[in-house]
């Protein structure tokens, strides 16, 4: 219930965010007529199309994304044609084809003197071309509700939540609709200036399509912060834990461990390694830790050292550790990508390769990495999401080993001392986020001009970044999950504040390695380089996986990183901190 509260209030702070400014103009062109013939319905329609637009463009993939751009030049073609009805009534009057024809008659809704106050379905009908259009900035809400919606796949909750979102702001344009409406009639009322006001809005209509169709509202407006309500959705998701990783408490309760539920099935899995598949029901008897994970998840990298740990030091007690290995980005789907980071990372305990998500929905899970705890009757008996904790999990477990009945369960907790990028992270609150590159989920953009999707352009960084930006520089073609440079010297500049940078990469399409040279500050890293640079920032990229670029040796300042890549053809997905 909480995620839907928020999920509005999320919404309702679009109205003081500079995105909201090129639909403006269509909601205002409405505002000297009656509420609720007029502007509730174009308010619904907008609600009600960019939250199922937003639904299926997370889970339906590419054609979604092309589909929903035909759609967004469709809208564009009306709402310019109504922009142009309003600025010049003589050429509703002239009209004769069908589509000027239709265009006269949304227009005659919202046309000061045009002899009716409208209708439901044309007020309604505007609302849908403008809930395409409608692009808001993806703040931490958003971008939680999409993300959910991308891993967990379509379902009435993910709707629910989008549509909770569109209508908080939905209201806070109504209220503003709503006073707006009495300003515009007090100035028909004292100017007489029904025909001046008419043109006024059809002029911000058509500049408003201009706007979109320059990609300004994803671009420019989303980067203007003297009205970014970022911090304001951070601090409400931070000050009640939702959406980030929550641990189990520092110490076990006394008494039994409550009953969570029982084990999801396994079935699900499309493959498994180092084991034939397994069922709940062949695990009854044992007791099980269930590690949802994903290769290039830094948080799950971290936390691998301690699961390997557990799964030897309990083996011969009646443990059973399966790792679900459930892919983010689609090269982690590549069960041969698995089976090498499963070799690479040690891991010997058996893997289900969960490529449909199917048994993450099982088991409800929203998190990388999570951890469940399941008894030898097959309950759930205690979770824990995210890193950390890793003392209280383990005694969860030799917990769980004496009520199976298992004798002498070993003591004390493992120590283990992750290297390279699993490593523990620096237990800095204020890192800058996990930021991806794709134009699906990426915010914090700052090339002149905006991102271009699906399409070849030349970028330019600007100068200066400032904290948390990033930008690109050369001729790059961004797509929903990843960006590719079109030719060699294509770079990436990002000003963070971490310890550690990491960045998910894979080589060109046609497998080549890929070879890049990483800058901090301008110069070559030196003694703070990650582990898969050397001291002059020289690297290659060979594989689709995390790459630790940056590992800072002397305190966390703000830095600028830069890498450049020598070849074409490189994939960059997403940056990761610690």
């Amino acid at each position: 219930m909480l995620l839907f509260v928020f999920s509005y209030l999320g919404g309702a702070f679009t109205i003081v965010s500079p995105c909201i400014l090129p639909v403006l103009p269509f909601v205002f062109a409405r505002a000297d007529q009656p509420f609720v013939r007029n502007g509730l319905p174009l308010l619904l329609g907008m609600a009600l199309t960019f939250a199922g637009v937003a639904t299926f463009a997370a889970v339906g993939g590419g054609w979604v994304v092309q589909a929903n751009g035909l759609g967004r030049i469709a809208a564009m073609a009306i709402l310019a044609l109504f922009g142009l009805l309003l600025l010049f009534p003589s050429l509703a009057d002239r009209a004769t084809r069908p589509l000027v024809a239709m265009g006269a008659r949304l227009s005659e809704a919202a046309t000061p003197g045009g002899g009716s106050d409208g209708t439901f379905a044309t007020s309604f009908l505007l609302g849908i071309a403008t809930g395409l259009l409608w692009a808001p900035c993806a703040g931490p809400i958003l971008g939680l509700l999409l993300t959910g919606a991308a891993l967990k796949g379509a379902s009435v909750q993910t709707s629910l939540l989008l549509l909770a979102y569109a209508a908080g702001a939905a209201s806070s344009l109504a209220l503003a609709l709503l006073v707006g409406g009495r300003g515009f009639a007090g100035m028909k009322r004292s100017l007489k200036a029904g025909e001046w006001i008419r043109r006024v809005l059809g002029a911000a209509v058509i500049a408003g399509v201009v706007a979109i169709g320059l990609g300004l509202d994803t671009g420019l407006l989303s980067r203007l912060s003297t009205a970014s309500t970022a911090s304001i959705e951070q601090g409400l998701l931070d000050r009640f834990h939702v959406g980030r990783v929550r641990g189990a408490a520092d110490a076990l309760p006394p008494g039994p461990l409550p009953v969570e539920g029982v084990m999801a099935p396994l079935s699900g899995a499309v493959q498994w390694l180092n084991s034939p598949p397994l069922t709940a029901q062949s695990l009854r008897g044992k007791v099980v830790v269930v590690d949802f994970w994903t290769y290039s998840c830094i948080n799950c990298l971290r936390s691998l050292p301690y699961i390997r740990a557990w799964a030897d030091k309990y083996k011969d007690q009646g443990l059973v550790v399966i790792g679900v290995h459930t892919p983010e980005f689609a090269f982690e789907k590549d069960i041969a990508n698995v089976r090498r980071a499963v070799h690479d990372l040690g891991v010997t305990y058996p893997v289900a390769i969960d490529n449909d998500h199917t048994v993450w929905r099982a088991f409800n899970n929203e998190w990388w990495p999570a951890h469940y705890f399941i008894d030898g009757q097959g309950r759930i008996r205690a979770h824990h999401l995210g890193e950390g904790g890793y003392a209280q999990s383990e005694r969860i477990i030799q917990r769980l080993l004496a009520e199976n009945g298992a004798a002498h369960v070993a003591g004390g907790v493992v120590q283990v001392q992750g290297q390279g990028a699993a490593a523990a992270a620096s237990g800095n609150r204020t890192i800058t986020p996990e930021t991806y590159i794709g134009y699906a989920r990426g915010r914090g953009f700052a090339s002149p001009g905006g991102m271009v999707r699906d399409e070849r352009h030349v970028y330019s960084p600007p100068s200066p970044l400032t904290l948390n930006q990033w930008a690109l520089a050369g001729d790059w073609t961004v797509g929903p999950e990843h960006a590719v440079p079109q030719g060699p010297g294509g770079r990436i500049v990002y000003r963070f504040h971490a310890r550690d940078l990491h960045l998910v990469l894979g080589p060109s399409t046609d497998g080549k390695p890929v070879r890049f040279r990483i800058r901090l500050d301008g110069q070559p890293p030196g003694a703070d380089h990650g582990v898969d640079v050397d001291a002059k920032g020289m690297g290659v990229v060979a594989q689709q996986r995390l790459f630790q670029l940056v590992r800072q040796h002397d305190g966390v300042r703000d830095r600028t990183f830069e890498i450049e890549f020598m070849d074409s053809g490189i994939q960059a997905f997403a940056f990761t901190f610690g």
